[in-house]
């Protein structure tokens, strides 16, 4: 999904009078996210996901075309880890259930349904 595809949909979920508040309110949120990793090194949205920062220490790399040993130097990184409800999401779809049958509270009543 685009940025453009995801301002849209907030759009229409959210209410929003037209594109440029909901491009608005997106930027606001990745801003948000942003801040929220810089600041505390965590951001956690329940059911949905975490995302934090983590220090990925200096070790040795090969360079796969020359088979060079080099030295891959320790940087953050940003992971992410879904929650409950994005798990199930994730199920549903392997699954081939329609997003559109999936109400999380009763995944489990749906999942055994059909």
């Amino acid at each position: 999904m685009s940025r453009e595809k995801l301002a849209a949909g907030i759009r229409d979920k959210a209410g929003l009078a037209g594109k440029a508040e909901a491009a608005k309110a997106l930027a606001a949120i990745l801003e948000s996210v942003k801040e929220g990793l810089v600041e505390d090194g965590v951001v956690a949205l329940k059911n949905f996901g975490t995302f934090s920062v983590v220090e990925r220490t200096a070790r040795k790399g090969r360079n796969p075309q020359t088979g060079q040993v080099i030295d891959i130097p320790a940087a953050n990184r940003v992971v992410f880890k879904p929650g409950k409800e994005l798990r199930e999401t994730a199920k549903a779809i392997d699954a081939g259930v329609g997003l559109d049958l999936i109400r999380f509270k009763d995944f489990k009543r749906t999942m055994d349904a059909g």
